[in-house]
């Protein structure tokens, strides 16, 4: 809980209660990096997910929602939260996790992200749409900061901008929908037949496809 709430504004950060139910329902989708004392570096909260729930999605609350429904045709999910102190522990964590995704079948994962820019952007472009400010690249990349972090982590497709999203005032309380693809993913028939700590001894090779 201590990284939660001093990583999330209070309306923001999920309660022992939620995150509870997150690690319960998704017990293998739930990841953490901690020194050797305990204390928690990174967490990353994710679930599965179908296209149809995230079409009919308007909100991230929507998106992160524990449901009991069947999801289990689905190779796709969504990222419910990030939460470090530390970039080198958010390294750790996709590179631990990509040998049991691969393993899994899991092809993308699909996220909600803040555009932490738009709100000053908006103020010298008035008439410009948040859709516009999400397309905007500067050098190959995102302009937006929190979008070019994103990009750097794997997840390059930006897909929709949703408004009322969730909320955030430096964003407009606009997110931006992104997909990140596994790699390797599309030899998932092979990789389930792969011994895991194979996979894991390919896991740095993995993590630098990204």
């Amino acid at each position: 809980m201590t990284l939660e709430e001093g990583k999330w504004d209070e309306d923001q950060a999920a309660s022992a209660a939620e995150l509870a139910a997150r690690i319960q329902a998704y017990p293998q989708l739930c990841v953490g990096a901690f020194t050797a004392d305990g204390v928690a570096l990174a967490s990353l909260f994710m679930k599965p997910i179908t296209v149809g729930e995230l079409r009919a999605s308007a909100t991230w609350s929507d998106c992160a929602e524990v449901r009991t429904s069947d999801q289990a045709g689905t190779r796709s999910l969504f990222g419910i939260s990030l939460s470090s102190i530390d970039a080198t522990a958010v390294m750790a964590i996709f590179e631990f996790f990509w040998p049991y995704a691969l393993k899994s079948g899991w092809r993308d994962i699909y996220l909600g992200s803040p555009m932490p820019g738009l709100r000053g952007w908006k103020m010298s472009n008035p008439e410009g749409s948040p859709t516009s400010y999400m397309r905007e690249k500067r050098h190959g990349m995102p302009r937006d900061p929190q979008l070019r972090y994103y990009y750097n982590k794997g997840f390059r497709e930006i897909l929709e901008c949703k408004p009322g999203y969730f909320p955030h005032p430096a964003s407009l309380d606009h997110g931006a929908l992104l997909r990140g693809r596994i790699p390797l993913a599309a030899g998932a028939p092979l990789w389930r037949l792969v011994p895991l700590p194979w996979l894991q001894l390919m896991r740095k090779t993995l993590f630098r496809l990204v």
